[in-house]
């Protein structure tokens, strides 16, 4: 249970842990209203090391982007503004919209801008999380990117009937991880830690059998597997029940929402099941339809749509060399 006290030392690790604010910083927090009195928790904290807090409520677009997927993520001039006046962005809202959030070009200009940015995941003061947790994640992911460094093609299988081989060529990996660095892409903090490529466009084939997580058809959890046919990058049928129909009906006529944008595995321990965070949980690979320009290096497909889907307990094979980095889920490295 969530106390004040557990509360403020989570604020704390966010704020001298995850992004070391300093004193002069400015710092620009984006909220909604149920995550309106935490995101002052953490402005307070951050005033207190001496830095500018301005905490911005975004509800008006969070909640229009959460009940039609297909509403516009940019977001408002002033907003807009003062992500690029920024130092540090913390972004507190409803996972999934934040999740969606990271794939627009405000993201990347403030990336490109310098800035530290990244999402705060649900669940502040009731975290089991220590900072040995966030670095054995760190470290997980620093062994796969160095396993992967000058690597073509993997491969991922799964016990529900993923068999897919995607392109990492020439694709430089994302360390998505819970300290965060100046110019990094954006994700979620503190119990998320992940590798994400953009995957090469023409290049994924097979299936993939979304167990998990999905974004954009406002669930947390697939009611039943649903599953891509995937045909030289392009998704040409999406099979399965009442979810696969929400996510057809989703990217419909949306263009570049066909193609797989992004490949990218969990290297965390600590992601919970059950939620858009899982995506960070050690073993579960994931990847997405949609936009890879906005956020991952040499990606080249444009879309306004990013939606990812969940592969749990996932196996990951490197093709060039034949080795594993996990199996069944289960760390090998």
């Amino acid at each position: 249970m969530a106390t004040d006290a557990k509360i403020r030392q989570h604020a704390e690790l966010i704020v001298d842990t995850c992004f070391t604010v300093e004193k002069g910083d400015v710092v620009t927090i984006i909220t909604d209203d149920k995550h309106a009195a935490m995101a002052k928790v953490v402005a307070e904290v951050a005033a207190e090391r001496g830095a500018w807090p301005v905490i911005m409520n975004n509800e008006t677009q969070v909640a229009r982007g959460l009940a039609d997927t297909l509403f516009p993520m940019t977001p408002p001039k002033n907003l807009h503004d003062a992500m690029l006046a920024a130092d540090e962005i913390i972004i507190m809202t409803n996972l999934e919209w934040a999740n969606r959030f990271a794939h627009v070009s405000a993201v990347k200009e403030s990336c490109a801008n310098n800035v530290k940015i990244a999402s705060v995941e649900p669940g502040m003061g009731e975290w089991d999380i220590t900072e040995s947790d966030i670095h054995a994640a760190i470290e997980r992911a620093r062994t796969a990117i160095s396993l992967l460094k000058g690597k073509k093609e993997c491969r991922v299988t799964s016990a529900a009937g993923t068999d897919v081989t995607v392109s990492i060529e020439d694709r430089p990996a994302l360390q998505v991880t819970p300290l965060r660095q100046r110019g990094w892409m954006m994700g979620p903090l503190p119990l998320w830690a992940e590798v994400a490529f953009a995957a090469v466009e023409d290049r994924t084939n097979g299936r993939i059998v979304v167990d998990g997580n999905m974004l954009g058809i406002g669930v947390d959890v697939v009611s039943e597997p649903i599953t891509w046919t995937i045909r030289n990058g392009v998704c040409v049928a999406i099979e399965g029940g009442k979810d696969a129909e929400r996510l057809r009906t989703v990217i419909e006529g949306v263009p570049g929402a066909d193609v797989v944008g992004e490949f990218a595995f969990g290297t965390s321990e600590k992601s919970p099941l059950g939620s858009p965070s899982e995506k960070g949980r050690l073993g579960n690979v994931h990847f997405a339809l949609g936009d890879n320009k906005n956020a991952y290096p040499g990606g080249q497909n444009v879309s306004k749509l990013h939606l990812d889907g969940v592969v749990r307990s996932a196996t990951l094979q490197v093709v060039d060399t034949g080795e594993f980095i996990f199996r069944d889920g289960k760390w090998v490295v």
